[in-house]
């Protein structure tokens, strides 16, 4: 920032380049000094940091002391604006800095994302209905709720709906295949399973399988973690799935093959079914080849029937075949080279990685000897090993588990996990290893196999050594250490190696280039492999990965295949910017609630066959995990409203814009804010629902308010019988920095207690304030008025404290009178708190941009409150509202004009350009 600050004392010999002004701020006063502006025919840019103009008057009822509507004031106000061909609105809007002087500013501002076109938008309203997502309502003090996508009110300008987002949401962020688990939630809270299942298939096509078997990425990010649990996403995604094979599919499955370029697809896993899916979506004819009898690749062959049951995966993989996937099973590929002498214009290689690494220590050929590939590959095609009573499995993660609790199954009666780190570096899914551990599994940790006994070529036992933890390895776990003279032999029957899986040595991904470790070499971002139009992904490129890890790349895969076909930049913006949701973003006050359990099948009952372990969620349990959901990015992108726009408006993809505003002038109108009354505990707000402040009681009694103007309590609905308004809170209290009267709250609490008594005559109504500040035109004979036509109580006197009765919820508040010099306890069912105003939230930074020093109260101070009332120190730069000092709505409005004449007489000197 660069502004220059001096200036001379003749405005006529000012060098002015621009004729243009700024207005900062769309309240009252911003608006009246934009309008005298572009009346004179100066353009005028009036930024307002809110999606409308209409600042705090919007959120009011009535003003003082006349009681005229303040809509009917508003509305025409707004609408002239917004017309006005000499005023260009820039809402939802931030000034990022300011540089130059007088008459040649450079003001930077930050036009946020609607993801709503103005242009096109209608403010119809149809998309409402369509979002899931419910929040507090700002403009209605969070009394009320409004959707994810909104219109402030009613007479918002301009008219166009906005749609509120934080950011991607961490679980999403965490999920390879980008998954958007806060869409899916968010549709299941309110009971629309078939529409969430969709948008979960928008990335992934395993809803059922993956909620079983994934390692859930998403759980270990989720931000409720932070205050409890996490939420059980990958549970959520299983009921969607299981729902719908109940009730069945809400819509047929309609194949629409539409392009003639035909792809081959080599691996049935979860990667190369992933990505005929993606492709047949977008039209293309896709065949799957696969070299085993059935698809599934490991999902099949690899996890144990009890955790994934095989009607399920057949299940998902018909649903894939219907899209128009053909998949050929039995199908081994000679060589890519034929493929393309067969037609198919892009290959995507997805052959795994099933080859079981060795522990490289001698006797591992020794009979009872299996690998986990092996092993489970048999005992799930109906073929199981023998086993004898004492099984030992090296290694710790699924696969070792998987082998463990499938022995367990196969009558073994102890077996052992032997892992070289502790339970803490355990890879496997944690639910798993507490299953295995009360189906009987003992864990041997921080150990290592050194040799394998052998007699007669037949396994005897192991040798093997204690460990102790290091520092950190390249993957982040600590280093497993030997500890010397620690070595003891374990007597086993049989040993099952499970320390991991990679490329196997031969196979078509060689006519690739491949890494020293046997894996297909690609661009990481495309997964373009060294021969054109021949992609790869899944383990065969990461080595021995997670199944959404490889449906990830399934995806990706198929992006970059229809940009090769379709001959664009196959990595243009394929990496795309996303914020995280940090915590602190986040509404964390929540009650705390525990994580819905997941039903099992009995021990017992359950190691005697390979029945699903777990049972799975019903819809009432599904939907109370579900209502965890904090919801961190509040909208969820399921982009339902884009659906139901009719005008295609809705854009989610948009991005901020960054302007740069030539401008003469600058007019501060950046309004106020109301003092956090929460500040003063012995008040009871926030405590005692009974006790609310004046702007939400605004809104309780506005037509247009959460309540359609019924003046209710908010314990229980019911209208009030006695209200006390307390005045001067946050105001005149030298203990709280506020020394200033706030000047304008005595008419407005009076205004206040008038609108209760014509809500109900029978209300009784009582003021508690320090003096009364009646300094307008009308002020003073209306409150003479409030007392005496409307029968409101005025006690002057301090408020020392408010009570409350548990039983019946009324208020005490407790006064010293001064009047009466007593003490008094009265009782009242609501209480009204009048908090003082304050400077606006980021004037300082507006300020400081400016180069203004900002007084002792935070206020920008004018020249000279009788002779400039409106200039400001910095030459140029105009003061109107409240920013300078708390004004009523006549007064905001008179600074509004006198700020624009001001900033006129520098304008009118700018050059006439041809």
């Amino acid at each position: 920032m660069t502004i220059d600050h001096t200036s001379k004392k003749s405005t006529s010999k000012l060098d002015v380049v621009s004729s243009e002004a700024l207005v900062i701020g769309g309240g009252v006063a911003g608006m009246q000094a934009a309008l005298d502006m572009a009346n004179q025919g100066f353009k005028v840019h009036l930024l307002e940091k809110t999606p409308s103009l209409g600042g705090k008057m919007a959120m009011i009822d009535k003003t003082f002391p006349t009681l005229d509507c303040s809509a009917c004031i508003l509305t025409p106000r707004l609408s002239e604006v917004s017309r006005h061909p000499n005023i260009e609105l820039h809402t939802y809007s931030d000034v990022i800095s300011v540089a130059g002087r007088v008459g040649d500013f450079k003001v930077k501002i930050r036009k946020r994302a609607r993801y709503v076109d103005e242009d096109k938008c209608s403010a119809c309203a149809d998309c409402v209905p369509a979002c899931p997502v419910e929040v507090p309502n700002e403009f209605d003090q969070s009394l009320g709720f409004r959707k994810a996508i909104y219109q402030p009110f009613p007479q918002a300008t301009p008219s166009t709906y906005t749609i509120t987002k934080l950011g991607t949401p961490a679980c999403r962020e965490a999920c390879p295949a980008d998954v958007n688990p806060q869409g899916f939630i968010s549709l299941m809270k309110e009971g629309r399973f078939h529409d969430a299942l969709r948008i979960f298939r928008k990335s992934n096509p395993f809803p059922g399988v993956l909620g079983r078997v994934c390692i859930a990425f998403c759980e270990g990010e989720c931000v409720r973690g932070e205050l409890d649990e996490s939420v059980s996403i990958r549970n959520l995604h299983r009921f969607l799935a299981d729902y719908e094979r109940k009730h069945g599919p809400d819509r047929p499955i309609e194949a629409k093959i539409d392009k003639d370029e035909r792809i081959a697809v080599v691996g049935a896993g979860p990667a190369g079914l992933a990505c005929g899916y993606h492709l047949v979506k977008m039209g293309y004819p896709v065949t799957v080849f696969e070299a085993q009898p059935e698809a599934g690749g490991l999902l099949r062959y690899g996890i144990p029937e009890y955790r994934l049951p095989r009607d399920i995966l057949a299940e998902e993989i018909d649903w894939i075949a219907k899209h128009g996937v053909k998949i050929k099973t039995s199908s081994p590929v000679e060589s890519i080279k034929s493929l393309k002498k067969e037609g198919f214009k892009a290959i995507f290689l997805a052959t795994g990685a099933s080859n079981s690494n060795k522990l490289g220590i001698a006797g591992e050929e020794a009979k009872g000897i299996y690998h986990a590939s092996d092993f489970l590959e048999r005992a799930n095609s109906g073929k199981p090993y023998p086993l004898g009573e004492k099984v030992a499995v090296i290694g710790g993660g699924d696969a070792a588990i998987d082998s463990a609790r499938v022995a367990i199954r196969l009558g073994a009666k102890e077996v052992t996990i032997v892992y070289r780190r502790s339970h803490v570096e355990l890879p496997a899914i944690p639910s798993e290893v507490e299953d295995a551990r009360e189906e009987g599994l003992n864990l041997l940790l921080l150990t290592n196999p050194i040799e394998i006994l052998t007699s007669k070529d037949e396994l005897r036992g192991i040798r093997c050594i204690k460990m102790k933890l290091g520092e950190p390895d390249h993957s982040g776990r600590r280093r497993p250490q030997v500890i010397r003279g620690s070595e003891f032999t374990l007597i086993v029957d049989n040993m099952i190696i499970a320390v991991g899986q990679s490329v196997t040595p031969k196979g078509l991904h060689e006519e690739c280039d491949c890494s020293e470790w046997g894996t297909i070499k690609v661009n990481p971002l495309t997964l373009e492999t060294n021969m054109e139009g021949v992609f790869a992904g899944g383990d065969v490129v990461l080595g021995p990965a997670t199944a959404v890890k490889a449906v990830a790349h399934g995806k990706e895969a198929a992006i970059s295949i229809d940009r090769f076909l379709r001959k664009v930049n196959v990595e243009a913006d394929r990496i795309e910017e996303r914020h995280r949701v940090r915590v602190e973003e986040v509404d964390m006050e929540k009650p705390t609630e525990p994580r819905v359990d997941m039903p099992k099948h009995g021990v017992a009952g359950r190691i005697q066959s390979y029945t699903e372990v777990e049972l799975g969620f019903e819809q009432e349990s599904a939907t109370q995990e579900a209502e965890r959901c904090l919801g961190c990015a509040i909208c969820c992108e399921c982009e339902l409203c884009v659906e139901a726009c009719t005008r295609e408006a809705i854009d989610h993809k948009m991005q901020d814009e960054i302007i740069e505003l030539p401008v003469g002038a600058i007019v501060l109108a950046a309004g106020y804010r109301l003092y956090d009354v929460s500040d003063y505990p012995r008040l009871g707000y926030g405590k005692f629902p009974n006790v609310i402040h004046a702007m939400e009681y605004e809104r309780l009694i506005n037509a247009s308010g959460p309540t359609h103007g019924h003046l209710i309590k908010l314990s229980d609905g019911k209208l009030p019988k006695s209200i006390g308004f307390i005045q001067c809170v946050g105001a005149r209290d030298v203990n709280r920095g506020v020394p200033e009267c706030s000047r304008v709250c005595c008419m407005y609490g009076i205004k206040n207690a008038v609108m209760a008594k014509e809500h109900d005559p029978e209300i009784d109504v009582t003021i508690y304030y320090a003096d009364i500040r009646a300094f307008g035109k009308g002020f003073e004979e209306f409150y003479n008025m409030a007392k005496d036509r409307f029968g409101i109580k005025f006690i002057r006197g301090r408020v020392g404290e408010v009570m409350e009765d548990r039983e019946t919820g009324n208020l005490t508040v407790r006064v010293e009178n001064t009047d009466e010099h007593a003490i008094q306890d009265i009782e009242h069912d609501l209480v009204v708190i009048s908090p003082g105003i304050q400077p606006p939230w980021g004037l300082d930074v507006i300020a400081s941009e400016l180069g203004l020093e900002l007084d002792e109260t935070g206020y920008v101070p004018v020249k000279d409150e009788l002779l400039a009332p409106v200039d400001t120190t910095i030459p140029g730069v105009f003061a109107c509202g409240c920013v300078d000092s708390p004004k009523d709505i006549p007064d905001s409005v008179t600074a509004g004009s006198a700020a624009a004449m001001r900033a006129t007489i520098i304008l009118s000197q700018a050059e006439k350009k041809e």
